[in-house]
């Protein structure tokens, strides 16, 4: 079983169970995990500006925040997924 980098509907955990990593369904996770990755660096990379900025007003901290929680989770999906072996 692979834990897939989204939710449900009911934001549940989706799983695919396919013997197949080269399934359409398996490179679209992978595609996905893909892009959030490199979606993260650029948080980070956003984050680390603004916390150098003296000037950096409370919405922008609070957007480079939000942001970066969210990629967080994302990552952190995809290494439990990877760690479990849910692949």
């Amino acid at each position: 079983m692979r834990l897939l980098p989204w939710t449900g509907s009911d934001g549940k955990p989706c799983y695919l169970s396919a013997d197949d990593p080269g399934s359409l369904l398996s490179r679209l996770a992978d595609d996905l995990e893909a892009a959030q990755l490199a979606s993260a660096e650029q948080v980070v990379a956003g984050a680390r500006a603004v916390l150098n900025d003296p000037e950096a007003g409370e919405r922008a901290l609070r957007f480079a925040l939000t942001r970066a929680v969210e990629s967080l989770a994302e990552v952190l999906r995809i290494a439990v997924s990877r760690s479990t072996g849910a692949r």
